[in-house]
């Protein structure tokens, strides 16, 4: 002690040190993210029937941007809930009719087929890429959001069917050119196929990478959107549920989803762990949150974290149940339904949600 420090009694310094000592308290407790219990849709079905979701121990909804207005948000922000908006990023469906510019090319020099119900897009096209971060500026300034999840983030694909769609895609003129100036590789001159070809044969790795980037470089965009707009929001993803070896890698290698990148930027991970539409068992559910835990070395207090959305719809409530437990396996820390309408539709569905997450 310093000659000039006062000697204070000791029942005086107790007092003195005691609110620090709440204040670092609460200060700890407020990094602690509790568990997200959510639906995903419009909870207008819910409301219809004159429930109140914070009743039912839901404390979240995610609802698509477009569907979204101030009543609804003020409604739910009176029964305690945070709104999340869906973003549907890479989804270029009526996009790329009114700009064939943004139109995905696949190997052979042709404009890709649409999936089954899905278009993808072109995902280094300026114009679109303009549009998107657009919409999602006038989206965070119209609406007092918790978060903004990216939905479609991968190259044109169909992954949530038992035999999905996995095109090689996207060689079209903006990418040809990107890729050759981000990797330093020279493509021979030729036709559009013929330069595919090239690039699979002599360059697999490096444009399997660089897709990645590109899908990362659209996260590491829109996080800087949002941070310079409403920096307390979340970004998060719906993903593909896939491990690293299904389907021969495509997760990475057709999808351009590299876990290990997008942790650096994504706030919550959402697998779409839809076990009836893929034909995976209920059990399936657990076993896949079990490995992603594990695969992002998820933390407890750090994000990023995960918040599975499990199949609600077309699925009996037996298998909910089983597969609602399953999403907050391992280190999740929150889960959502797929969908509100569907759990609002069957009165025992709407019984196994209430139970789950009230207890």
């Amino acid at each position: 002690m310093h000659l000039n420090e006062k000697r204070y009694p000791r029942h005086i310094l107790l007092y003195m040190v005691l609110p620090l000592l709440l204040f670092i308290s609460c200060q700890q407790d407020s990094s602690k993210t509790s568990k997200i219990q959510g639906v995903y849709g419009s909870p207008k079905p819910l409301w219809d029937k004159g429930l109140n979701l914070n009743n039912l121990g839901v404390n979240a909804i995610f609802v698509r941007s477009h569907s979204i207005n101030h009543d609804m948000i003020d409604r739910a922000k009176s029964e305690g809930l945070k709104v999340f908006a869906e973003f549907a990023t890479l989804n270029g469906k009526n996009y790329v009719q009114k700009h064939p510019e943004a139109w995905a090319i696949n190997e052979n020099g042709e404009k890709v087929e649409a999936a089954t119900w899905f278009m993808g897009v072109c995902p280094t096209e300026p114009g679109f890429r303009q549009y998107r971060f657009n919409q999602l500026r006038d989206l965070l300034l119209k609406y007092d959001l918790d978060g903004v999840w990216m939905d479609y983030v991968h190259w044109h694909a169909q992954f949530e069917d038992p035999e999905p769609i996995l095109p090689e895609t996207c060689f079209c003129d903006h990418c040809l050119d990107q890729f050759s100036k981000d990797s330093g590789i020279t493509i021979p001159d030729g036709t559009t196929s013929g330069k595919a070809q090239w690039i699979l044969s002599n360059q697999d790795k490096s444009w399997r990478d660089w897709r990645c980037k590109v899908i990362y470089d659209w996260s590491y965009s829109m996080k800087n959107i949002i941070k310079s707009i409403k920096p307390e929001a979340l970004l998060g993803l719906y993903h593909c549920p896939w491990n690293d070896q299904e389907f021969n890698g495509a997760r990475r290698r057709i999808l351009g989803l590299d876990y290990d990148m997008l942790k650096k930027t994504i706030d919550v991970f959402s697998p779409m762990v839809y076990h009836e539409r893929m034909e995976r068992s209920p059990d399936w559910v657990k076993e896949n949150i079990l490995w992603f835990s594990d695969r992002l070395d998820i933390k407890e207090d750090t994000y990023p974290k995960v918040w599975p959305i499990v199949q609600a719809s077309d699925t009996s409530h037996e298998e909910l149940e089983t597969v609602l437990e399953g999403g907050l396996a391992g280190k999740s820390s929150g889960v959502m339904m797929f969908t509100a309408s569907a759990i609002a539709n069957d009165d025992k569905k709407t019984e196994v949600m209430k139970r789950i997450f009230t207890k």
